[in-house]
């Protein structure tokens, strides 16, 4: 975590930066069209697999939980695939998805895409002496696969910690926003969220945050409105503090607020 509320604030104006992932760190197309289909088709084949193990278990239970009523595995399957056909962000399925992929990185089949900004932005953040994290609705064991297996090597060490939607909540929920200041010991003034959709971002403007968003070259989405906005992480790294601001860059025609 970074140091204290007390300490010397860093020469960029800022205590840390929190990223978002898929449209802002990595490419949007990789998830949805490596990952996610890579995840669905072994939904089935992983619950058959790991029957009556405790990650088994953690996954019936998590789906109970997230239902409010009792599931056995085939209910909890279909479920799981509705959630999955439909890209429902529940914190089951996220969870499931991160242990699948987990022996998909182990195995070499996948990989984390990271722009190639990221990394130099990460160690310079890092210099500073400002704390970097990542807030996706990913589980976090999914977070630390993805950094800890690209093409620029393992990215970890470069991160100081991640959050999901079991441990912040809702990423469009200004709440959750809160709660992270909170957990880093930081005033939401002194913290800066990334992201590549608005409603993510609104949420952590309410919440008092800095706010920037990401609209990548790649990506035909509409530019988010309301928000500083960049098309990668470099214009970032001078950023002098809370007082700078750019104007929103406008680049493409529609925008999907379902992203994560």
């Amino acid at each position: 975590m970074p140091g204290s509320p007390q300490a010397r604030l860093p020469e960029n104006g800022l205590r840390a930066v929190v990223l978002d992932i898929e449209g802002t760190t990595g490419s949007l197309s990789h998830v949805r069209d490596v990952l996610f289909p890579y995840a669905r088709e072994r939904l089935a084949p992983w619950l058959a697999a790991h029957r009556g193990t405790a990650p088994w278990k953690q996954i019936l239970d998590a789906v109970t939980t997230h239902t409010g009523a009792a599931q056995d595995e085939a209910s909890a399957l279909v479920l799981l695939e509705q959630w999955a056909d439909a890209d429902v962000k529940a914190a089951p399925l996220k969870a499931l998805q991160g242990l699948i992929w987990a022996g998909g990185y182990a195995a070499g089949e996948l990989y984390g895409h990271v722009y190639p900004d990221v990394p130099p932005a990460l160690e310079h953040w890092k210099t500073q002496g400002t704390g970097r994290f990542v807030y996706s609705s990913g589980s976090v064991a999914a977070q630390r696969d993805w950094f800890g297996h690209t093409a620029h090597g393992d990215l970890r060490p470069l991160l100081d910690g991640y959050f999901d939607l079991t441990t912040a909540g809702p990423k469009a929920d200004a709440d959750s926003y809160r709660a992270i200041a909170a957990d880093l010991g930081h005033a939401p003034a002194d913290l800066l969220f990334v992201s590549d959709v608005g409603a993510e971002l609104d949420a952590a403007a309410e919440a008092g945050w800095q706010t920037v968003a990401v609209r990548r070259p790649d990506d035909e989405r509409a530019a988010v409105t309301g928000h500083e906005a960049v098309a990668s992480l470099a214009p970032l790294v001078s950023r002098p503090g809370p007082d700078r601001s750019t104007a929103p860059v406008d680049t493409h025609p529609q925008e999907d607020p379902s992203d994560e």
